[in-house]
């Protein structure tokens, strides 16, 4: 079981500094989304799975229904932001740099036609989200095929494997980018950790 998917949820250590995503990612935005969102999500939910426990225990099933709204949205969000930071690198590690051969690159030149067609798929699920969510590059086990998936809120990706997710809340670009979604877009694929996406596809 991954760690991130373990109770009590843990705030995981990025695997680079704040700065290092930069031109395309500010450290400030990377400090912040880490050190206070990513830890808002993890102290939300550890409460509420605490209270819902309490709740059981009680054997009171209103609260433990009332809980339900807390855990998913504060639990997707620990797990979406977990598998996040894992989905960057900075340039000088390799972070942009997306394989000419190789399992990763055959699925996507077979499902997509090519990177392009992929950042395409991707930037469109990114770009028709209502509000705040995710677009994910997942595997399909059942079709053994990749899609462009959105997820609203802090949904996490259910049903698939997810290789690359793109966070599309504002917190995430907005300090940098304003409300040019496409201009965060164009930046992050500079930054994607294709290396993690490949290894993620060698597990599914």
């Amino acid at each position: 079981m991954a760690s991130y998917n373990k109770i009590p949820a843990v705030l995981p250590q990025l695997p680079y500094p704040y700065n290092a995503l930069e031109p395309a990612i500010s450290a400030q935005i990377m400090e912040l989304h880490h050190s206070k969102h990513h830890a808002t999500y993890v102290a939300n939910f550890n409460k509420a799975h605490e209270d819902i426990q309490a709740a059981a225990q009680a054997q009171d099933i209103k609260k433990q229904i009332a809980l339900q709204a807390a855990i998913k949205f504060n639990g997707g969000g620990h797990i979406n932001h977990s598998l996040f930071w894992q989905n960057l690198a900075p340039a000088s590690s390799g972070g942009g740099q997306f394989p000419s051969s190789g399992p990763l690159a055959e699925q996507v030149k077979q499902d997509f036609g090519g990177l392009d067609g992929l950042k395409k798929a991707v930037n469109a699920a990114a770009l028709g989200i209502q509000g705040s969510g995710w677009a994910w590059l997942g595997y399909n086990p059942t079709t053994k095929k990749l899609e462009a998936v959105a997820t609203a809120n802090q949904d996490p990706l259910l049903g698939y494997v997810p290789l690359v997710g793109i966070d599309m809340w504002e917190h995430a670009f907005y300090l940098d980018y304003k409300n040019v979604k496409q201009s965060y877009l164009d930046a992050i694929w500079g930054v994607i950790n294709w290396k993690e996406a490949e290894a993620r596809l060698s597990k599914a």
